[in-house]
């Protein structure tokens, strides 16, 4: 479970990032901006999905080994 919580942590890490990479460099990457109910909401969706990845990074730290 901690490293399925890991990997889960990682991806919404990496699609938060790319978000807002996406609005302030305009590259052409990532998953929030292929979502259409998200036009006009990318730089929140990105950071949300920026504090997900730091919460289930904390939930998994916190889980026991195993």
């Amino acid at each position: 479970m901690k490293q399925l919580l890991e990997v889960l942590g990682f991806l919404a890490l990496v699609q938060g990032v790319a978000g807002l990479l996406h609005e302030f460099t305009d590259w052409d990457w990532g998953l929030v901006q292929k979502l259409g109910f998200l036009d006009g909401y990318e730089i929140y969706a990105s950071v949300t999905l920026l504090v997900l990845a730091f919460a289930l990074f904390a939930v998994a730290e916190s889980r026991k080994p195993g």
